[in-house]
């Protein structure tokens, strides 16, 4: 805890120019990733005050220190912008990665818990594109967008009621987003103090606004592919593989980082984490991270045909805990990955989020499409966005999502984190006492449906058959140690190997004292 508070008040000891040309030095940045390596080690893996089981710690630690380092590598390469690293510096480390329990201490002594850690806004619902099996339904008419004054406003009390300094933006397409005269850029230009990630299909990242986007400095793009030009074309439309890779150009060439994002379905499962696609676009290409969601069926033509097999996912969980072992990536699946998460993080738990569409409409998770509440009546009868944590429908997610995690002898399985995908038995019953409504009318079809409920659970019974022994064998093959108890590990990565000499070390310091 002490050298976590240290390197705090270093950090805010100097200027973002001084942090900024250190960072351009490479002795002094290898030094920093050093410091920044060994802060994570202490945190996650020798302090452990969430009390979690040691391989989720470590897990945990390892995708954070990839990341660490694929940045590094980046900022080696030249291919960060000198206003995206002073952002970087300022706003993603400054504000969201250090300060955040400092900020959020307010919010805490008022309300006895932790703050929700950023929000998921979707302010258009069109989209330039028609992607088959896509979450929201858009294209191109579509005129749903919510009012700039209000995302103006859900951006400032975000920031000034919880300390929330991260935003994700989705879609449609948030580029194509137009209100009140203003669009994205406005957005990014008002808020600069904080930082966002948008998800996007890229085609509309030309060189101007690439240029543009490196020089605001607070956004990264994660864009949306499904695999080589076959598999993205077939999904996305003809030639957007190669806009695709034009818009990567663009954005390597003007310094802005970006990631990718690909959805997981029964048809290119094997191929979106082959070694070849993996190389393509880390090392190719260039992406410093990498989502994966795994298709879910509401949306757009819905069809459970559609997601991947329960084989098909415990296979894809080998290959994602070898990239981040063996591969050193910031490869995250949201599903498979709940570990990386600790389970759930829908609702607005703290550190987590919760969504809000073009519509105003508040939903507990972008695949969770059933609503509550909106914004804009919200804010008609002079209710705040910390009030809807009180709401009953998202304190009974929240409720299920601790239950989850403190199970009957010990915490449940993290690869089956999703009240939706993995438990749609509690998901149904949850919507149906709640009285929430769906947000259009794929989610309606789908919760009056027997046959999808059906199948969705025959689905949660067939991986839990598979993923409930990878689980035991990954963070229970032996004696662990589980909210303090003691345990052995058979730690695989050198990384690993030495994070346990440090856990030793520090046992054997505190046997001193």
């Amino acid at each position: 805890m002490t050298n976590t508070m240290d390197l705090s008040r270093l950090w805010r000891s100097l200027s973002t120019e001084l942090l900024d040309t250190a960072l351009q030095i490479r002795p002094l940045r290898r030094w920093a990733l050093a410091q920044g390596e060994r802060q994570l080690v202490q945190k996650y893996v020798v302090e452990n005050q969430e009390g979690l089981p040691h391989k989720v710690q470590e897990i945990r630690c390892r995708a954070l220190i990839n990341l660490l380092r694929s940045v590094d590598r980046a900022l080696g390469e030249g291919r960060i912008s000198p206003q995206v690293r002073r952002s970087i510096i300022k706003q993603f480390i400054g504000n969201l990665v250090i300060g955040e329990a400092e900020r959020s201490r307010g919010f805490r002594e008022a309300h006895g818990f932790d703050p929700p850690t950023f929000l998921t806004i979707s302010p258009t619902k069109r989209c330039n594109l028609r992607c088959q099996g896509c979450y929201a339904a858009s294209s191109a008419g579509d005129r749903n967008t919510l009012e700039y004054s209000i995302f103006e406003r859900i951006l400032k009390e975000k920031r000034d009621a919880w300390g929330s300094h991260f935003t994700v933006i989705s879609g449609g397409e948030p580029l194509m987003y137009r209100s009140e005269g203003k669009d994205l850029f406005d957005i990014l230009g008002g808020n600069q103090d904080q930082y966002f990630m948008m998800y996007t299909n890229g085609t509309l990242i030309d060189r101007e606004a690439a240029r543009r986007l490196a020089e605001l400095g607070n956004l990264t793009p994660a864009i949306s592919v499904e695999g080589w030009e076959r598999e993205t074309d077939a999904r996305r439309g003809r030639g957007v593989f190669a806009r695709i890779q034009q818009a990567m150009d663009n954005l390597r060439a003007c310094g802005v980082p970006f990631g990718i994002s690909m959805t997981a379905t029964r048809e290119n499962a094997e191929i979106i984490l082959s070694e070849q696609l993996i190389d393509y676009y880390f090392k190719e290409q260039g992406a410093i991270y990498g989502w994966i969601f795994q298709y879910m069926p509401i949306g757009r033509s819905y069809s459970v045909d559609l997601m991947i097999s329960a084989e098909q996912r415990a296979w894809m969980l080998e290959r994602e805990l070898q990239m981040i072992y063996e591969r050193n990536l910031f490869l995250v699946d949201f599903w498979n990955g709940g570990i990386l998460s600790v389970g759930c993080i829908s609702a607005g738990r703290p550190g987590g989020y919760f969504y809000i569409d073009w519509n105003g409409n508040i939903a507990p998770c972008v695949f969770f499409p059933y609503t509550t509440a909106n914004v804009y009546e919200l804010y008609s009868r002079g209710g705040s966005l910390s009030s809807l944590l009180e709401d009953e429908y998202f304190q009974a997610i929240r409720s299920w999502q601790e239950r989850y995690l403190k199970g009957r002898e010990r915490m449940e399985n993290l690869f089956l984190p999703c009240p939706m995908r993995d438990h749609y038995g509690f998901a149904h019953r949850l919507l149906s006492s709640q009285g929430a409504k769906p947000m259009d009318e794929n989610a309606a079809a789908a919760l009056s449906d027997p046959e999808y409920r059906r199948r969705m659970m025959e689905y949660n019974r067939r991986t839990a058959e598979l993923l409930d022994p990878l689980w035991q064998r990954e963070v229970y093959p032996g004696q662990n140690e589980v909210h303090g108890q003691q345990q052995t590990l058979a730690l695989r990565p050198e990384q690993t190997r030495r994070c346990r000499a440090q856990r030793t070390a520090a046992a054997g310091s505190k046997g001193k004292r």
